[in-house]
């Protein structure tokens, strides 16, 4: 008798540490699909009141610049983060430090490098670094891929390529400025980084023992798509409404200089923050501007957004988030605008 109530308690508790383990996961989950209907409802909303009120030249030049974003981009925004969540469900997280140099110096670019071939969304990326940093690879490795895997994965290359069709200059300066970006965040990091400003959670990324990888993929990818295709259609929304409501006087005031075009852009990207797969079509659409701003854009937007700040905010804390973050938007300018002018 007292072995079966032994038993018995032993499942209960394994059932309420199950419960309160999954309740995280089915808040950011509730709070994804709550984005993503919150922004097609308003895009719904936007669009059936200028359809019904508003038939002028710019409001359907508002709707066709908002849907044309919006549809090019979902394809990839779906694939890459599939493709997140399979590795985070199917990939252990040892393979990472097997693979990677033992010297933390030339551990950085390996690990930068290998966000081109391991594809992984801005949302993903925060908690597989700390992961990462978690089983012993080194934090300056940890954040090159942080940096490098949103920015560089053959995902986002290809919906570049999609979006500027004919210029294979782009995507090249891309794959190069945010290469150089994550290497050189790594390398500033093993030279000035301080342990009283990383503060690692504890955050499960990756498979769980006794857990289905089935289920924890289709976890990730909800969790990831919601969140994700929200900021999508705003992003879009909001790229339609700056491409048909500023002036092109204001446009021109800003393209008129390279460095005031080129740093108006990157805090649009950290603004309006927009996912990888999508902001090569955010950045198309913004014709009013020079190739190397929108580049900019580009570099800056899968490194450096609000919610990444957030996200790293929690995971490391506030002092790692604010001094990374604004390094990261100086490093990411700096070497677009250097790669931008070999390049484009």
């Amino acid at each position: 008798m007292q072995r079966t109530e032994q038993r018995t308690e032993e499942t209960g508790t394994a059932a309420v540490a199950e419960t309160d383990d999954e309740s995280p996961i089915r808040e950011r989950l509730r709070s994804g699909m709550l984005l993503l209907v919150g922004a097609v409802l308003l895009l719904d909303v936007v669009l059936f009141v200028s359809g019904g009120w508003l038939e002028t030249p710019a409001v359907q030049a508002w709707r066709t610049v908002c849907l044309a974003v919006t549809v090019q981009a979902l394809p990839f925004l779906l694939l890459g983060t599939a493709l997140s969540g399979a590795i985070s469900a199917f990939v252990p997280a040892r393979v990472f430090s097997r693979v990677l140099p033992k010297r933390p110096a030339l551990a950085v670019p390996v690990a930068g490098a290998a966000g081109v071939v391991l594809p992984g969304c801005e949302c993903a990326s925060v908690p597989v670094a700390n992961s990462l940093i978690g089983r012993g690879v080194t934090p300056a490795a940890a954040f090159a891929f942080l940096l490098s895997a949103p920015a560089v994965n053959p995902v986002v290359l290809t919906a570049t390529a999609i979006a500027f069709p004919g210029n294979p200059a782009m995507v090249l300066a891309r794959l190069l400025a945010s290469l150089a970006t994550a290497t050189v965040m790594g390398w500033l990091w093993l030279r000035f980084g301080r342990e009283e400003w990383l503060r690692p959670a504890v955050r499960h990324s990756g498979h769980r023992p006794g857990h289905s990888r089935w289920t924890e993929f289709r976890r990730g990818f909800q969790h990831d798509f919601l969140h994700a295709g929200g900021f999508l259609v705003l992003g879009a929304m909001a790229a339609a409404t700056f491409n048909v409501a500023v002036p092109r006087s204001v446009l021109e005031a800003f393209s008129g200089s390279v460095w005031l075009s080129v740093v108006f852009l990157a805090g649009l990207a950290i603004l309006l923050s927009v996912c990888s797969e999508a902001d090569a079509f955010v950045a198309a659409s913004l014709t009013g501007f020079s190739p190397l701003a929108r580049l900019a854009f580009m570099v800056v937007g899968p490194m450096v957004d609000l919610k990444l700040i957030a996200l790293q905010s929690g995971t490391f804390g506030r002092a790692f988030a604010v001094r990374f973050s604004a390094a990261t938007t100086v490093v990411a300018v700096l070497c677009s605008v250097l790669i931008g002018e070999l390049l484009l």
